[in-house]
């Protein structure tokens, strides 16, 4: 599955985790990168975020990219590599955008990575 490039260059994702207390739909604007078939995103609330601790719980998440939906698998990003990568991505898309000052948030926040499901967008 390929993700067209003005989805690519779109400023928002939106995830939506299942909630882990109330098991409803729990949905985030986020910023993000892609990178072949996953999905990456920096959760500045760290371990403490919603979306991070409801994905933590139940991984199957649902992704949607202006009004393309797509389903995926949330997880930690664990690899030195491909974690660098991800701050990497993000740091530039964004800060080509005007956005200034964001090395700390690059730095510190925590990487998730989504692995977009086979058949997606649905």
């Amino acid at each position: 599955m390929a993700i067209g490039q003005s989805l690519i260059d779109a400023d928002y994702c939106y995830i939506t985790t299942t909630g882990r207390v109330t098991e409803k739909p729990h949905t985030v604007e986020i910023w993000f990168a892609v990178a072949g078939d996953t999905l990456y995103v920096l959760a500045g609330g760290g371990e403490r975020a919603d979306f991070v601790r409801n994905a933590r719980k139940e991984p199957d998440v649902g992704v949607r990219i202006d009004t393309t939906q797509f389903r995926g698998r949330a997880r930690s990003v664990a690899d030195s590599g491909e974690d660098a990568r991800a701050r990497k991505m993000l740091l530039e898309k964004y800060s080509a955008r005007g956005n200034s000052d964001l090395e700390g948030w690059a730095r510190e926040a925590l990487p998730v990575a989504i692995d977009l499901a086979p058949g997606s967008p649905s």
